[in-house]
């Protein structure tokens, strides 16, 4: 049983609340209670899962010696030595390709946009995640991708599916948002070490992130309160009334750069996402709200 615990540990299913994003798709098309369509999305859930999993794994076995000098990563699956570095690879492989193989039974073009996904991921973990601003744009690009593909697993159910460019646009800023907190983060944890862990850290500065966390902040805010009030958003849902939801998203924003710079937090989008009860707060109400507003229209 721990060989096994193991192997899903290495997966890092905590990591998995990123995948959220492929059910935007679903929500935003007005179409959760229709079960084919919510059925999809959870599959091409699933199948992100085991995609992003994969690419942890082996992001685990390149990074082997880095994350075993670090005081959170080394305890780690692969960094512990509770599975080799040929037993992670196998399983890597094993993974990315059931996920890739059962992207195919959703649509082709879902099929093209997980493997897009997955070379561009594998591409930041053997090089682009060594080079300045590019590492965190990458990742918000695989965020990007998670929503687009959202949507792709549904057009051959209905082809009037389609995913609003001010939705994408909102969704790179907001992950552009959590990868420069997190690289703030990881600069205040390591501090002299920084480089070691990470070779782009040594590129980063404090005053220089918090410049970008600045500017994405402002971005995210402005390109989500347009989305709600563009005219093809109004005409779509019928309603002028998500604007109403802005407040939860400025909150949301400001109560996660408190958690960076004045607890230190941040290492962990995803446990922030989920532990923290004012944030945890904050996403059910706009999520009640907007779902409300969306669904009663």
């Amino acid at each position: 049983m721990n060989r096994i615990a193991a192997y899903v540990e290495s997966l890092r299913p905590l990591q998995w609340t990123k995948n959220l994003v492929v059910l935007a798709g679903v929500i935003f098309s007005r179409n959760l209670f229709r079960s084919d369509m919510l059925l999809t999305s959870l599959a091409a859930l699933g199948i992100f899962c085991l995609l992003s999993g994969a690419v942890y794994v082996f992001n685990d076995v390149i990074d082997l010696e880095q994350d075993r000098a670090h005081p959170v990563k080394r305890k780690r699956p692969v960094a512990s030595g509770r599975i080799s570095r040929a037993e992670a690879v196998g399983f890597g492989i094993a993974v990315g390709a059931a996920g890739l193989i059962l992207s195919i039974f959703l649509s082709s073009s879902f099929f093209w946009v997980c493997l897009t996904y997955f070379i561009i991921s594998m591409a930041y973990s053997f090089a682009l995640k060594h080079m300045v601003v590019l590492d965190v744009l990458i990742i918000s690009i695989g965020f990007v991708l998670r929503a687009m593909a959202g949507v792709e697993a549904l057009k051959d159910i209905d082809p009037r599916v389609v995913m609003s460019p001010w939705l994408l646009v909102c969704t790179l800023f907001l992950a552009l948002f959590l990868g420069f907190n997190k690289r703030r983060h990881e600069l205040d944890l390591l501090a002299d070490d920084a480089g070691r862990h990470r070779k782009s850290l040594d590129d980063y500065s404090k005053e220089f992130l918090d410049a970008m966390i600045a500017v994405v902040t402002a971005a995210t805010v402005i390109a989500y309160s347009i989305y709600t009030i563009w005219p093809e958003t109004v005409n779509k849902f019928n309603t002028r009334n998500l604007i109403y939801t802005v407040p939860f998203v400025v909150f949301g924003l400001f109560r996660y750069m408190y958690l960076v710079i004045m607890r230190n937090k941040g290492g962990s989008p995803s446990e922030i996402l989920v532990s923290d009860i004012p944030l945890v707060v904050d996403i059910i109400l706009w999520l009640l709200v907007a779902g409300l507003i969306l669904y009663e229209s």
